[in-house]
């Protein structure tokens, strides 16, 4: 019973799948890091990071291009969202946040939309990179800017993992390993509880609309002017 719940739990599971597909990749060299870094931004969510350190290990030389080509893929990738609020206008992203919120992403890329986008970029998951990508849309930032703010934030981002990975590789990760295989069970409980944390916080801060302003749709009853 034991044996079968660590093989088949949930990290179990993501540790066999990054295996093979990292496996699957390795014949392919950079191009297929960046093939796969194009799918993650643009439609099927991917261990991107976890491959990204996984090259990195096998050979620290490329480090420098196995993260501008993982970034390269992932702004590629993301210019699906940003047609996607660009044609969609401002009705697509209300659909996924309130009004206030939509509001402070405006200012924010009114006062430097380049940071605006590149600071989320810059962020692991849950951060809801997303949003940000149709709000650039939405609010018709250059596309070429656009793609050099994702492409600067995902290269600050696997680089910071690269230097780590080269840094502590043998000291720190190994030991992370062996403790995480000893007490799976526990990791688990504690990577749930963040997750779940993490997702009442989002959810209550930007897809909570009764913490915004509602909008004229929302009224459950017309305005009667008293006579």
């Amino acid at each position: 019973m034991i044996l079968s719940t660590i093989l088949f739990s949930p990290a179990s599971l993501f540790h066999k799948f990054t295996v093979i597909l990292f496996a699957f990749l390795k014949p392919f060299g950079i191009w297929g890091l960046g093939a796969l870094a194009i799918l993650d931004s643009s439609a099927v969510p991917m261990p991107l990071d976890a491959l990204v350190i996984g090259y990195i290990v096998q050979d620290h030389a490329k480090m420098l291009l196995y993260c501008f080509m993982a970034a390269f893929g992932s702004a590629i990738g993301s210019m699906v969202f940003y047609y996607i609020g660009r044609a969609g206008g401002e009705l697509v992203l209300l659909k996924r946040i309130n009004r206030t919120r939509y509001e402070s992403l405006r200012d924010r890329f009114e006062k430097q939309e380049f940071l605006a986008i590149m600071v989320p970029a810059m962020m692991p998951p849950p951060m809801p990179l997303k949003v940000f990508e149709l709000a650039a849309g939405v609010f018709e930032m250059r596309p070429f800017i656009y793609f050099l703010a994702i492409l600067a934030g995902k290269f600050v981002r696997f680089l910071l993992w690269g230097i780590l990975t080269i840094l502590y590789s043998e000291k720190l990760l190994t030991p992370i390993i062996q403790s995480f295989h000893h007490h799976i069970g526990l990791f688990i409980s504690g990577a749930m509880c963040i997750v779940l944390i993490l997702a009442i916080y989002i959810v209550r801060r930007i897809f909570d609309k009764r913490r915004g302003t509602p909008l004229p749709i929302e009224d459950s009853e017309p305005f009667t002017p008293n006579e």
